[in-house]
């Protein structure tokens, strides 16, 4: 079942690649969907796919990439969305 979730990541995750590994871990996991930083620091990804699949991304984001530092993580389901591809904007 296809499902999305919108997940807002806080602490050092810009300038540390966390957009551009999202991306490939999103790939590897067959999602669609979008990383993007915000401007109070945060980012945003939206991941579009299988259930299992965004679970397992969700995982990764408790981390991110090895130079990040999560601090707090909120994600939500959201209605589905339709994308081709994971963007970085």
């Amino acid at each position: 079942m296809n499902v999305s979730y919108m997940a807002h990541v806080s602490g050092k995750v810009q300038g540390v690649y966390f957009r551009a590994s999202s991306q490939q871990v999103a790939i590897d996991h067959g999602l669609s969907g979008y990383a993007r930083n915000l401007t109070d620091g945060d980012v945003e990804i939206l991941m579009c796919g299988e259930q299992q699949e965004v679970n397992k991304m969700l995982e990764w984001l408790a981390h991110g990439p090895p130079q990040a530092e999560v601090d707090n993580i909120e994600t939500k389901k959201v209605p589905w969305q339709e994308h081709h591809f994971f963007a970085i904007s």
